[in-house]
Formats: structure tokens, sequence, C-alpha cells
């Protein structure tokens, strides 16, 4: 997932089961209080690819393929490029430049908070 720090602890990606739980379902890593958040995740996409082959004991297993992916923190990318450079990756990942989608955040915020 990503390399293994100075101390051994190794970043394990965890779900909560509660759909109303704190992170809104979204993924989160637990990060011990000595250890930094990894800038960079890689995981694998792992796909049966519809063959099979036999296996030890001559059972047809299925074939499954599997690629490398990375991802990275979008605060460290922030921090390390221009506002043009960061809004360029934005783009490329579907996203809308950072002013505009700041701009809509306020909008939603304060709509929200105008409806309590």
């Amino acid at each position: 997932m990503t390399q293994q720090s100075a101390s051994g602890w190794v970043p394990e990606i965890a779900y909560e089961e509660a759909a109303d739980g704190i992170t809104s379902q979204i993924p989160f890593i637990q990060v011990p209080n000595e250890e930094e958040m990894p800038k960079i995740v890689f995981i694998f996409e792992s796909r049966e690819t519809g063959e099979f082959e036999p296996d030890a004991e001559g059972e047809e297993m299925p074939i499954t393929e599997i690629v490398l992916h990375q991802y990275a923190d979008m605060q460290i990318l922030k921090e390390g490029l221009t506002i043009d450079e960061y809004d360029r990756v934005r783009n490329v990942l579907g996203l809308l430049p950072l002013a505009e989608a700041t701009q809509k955040g306020k909008q939603i915020t304060s709509r929200v908070a105008n409806s309590i």
C-alpha cells in the first residue's frame, strides 16, 4: 500500500461498518501519533479476466489480472505546486479549479446554515 515507516508501521485502509458513521462511508487510515499520513498510497486493482487455469490439484481457478495504481495526497500537491499547476492536476482529475470549488463550497455551507 505505502512504504513501511522506520518503526515498521504499515498504513491500513479501513471502512466504517455503519453508514451514518463519522467518516460518511469514506475510507480512512488510523494514523498512530508518532507517524505521519502517507503522501502517496499504492493500491493494486484486482480483476478476474474471465479465463481459468488449473491449480495444483487440477481445479479450475479464475485468472486474475492486477494493475498497480498510485494515489497522491492533494494537500501535498497543493503545497508543492503553483496554483496553475495545481489547477491543471485538478482539471485532469475532473475537479473544478480551486477558487471555483472553494466558492461553490462556501455557497453550499451558506445554504445549509440558512436552512438550519
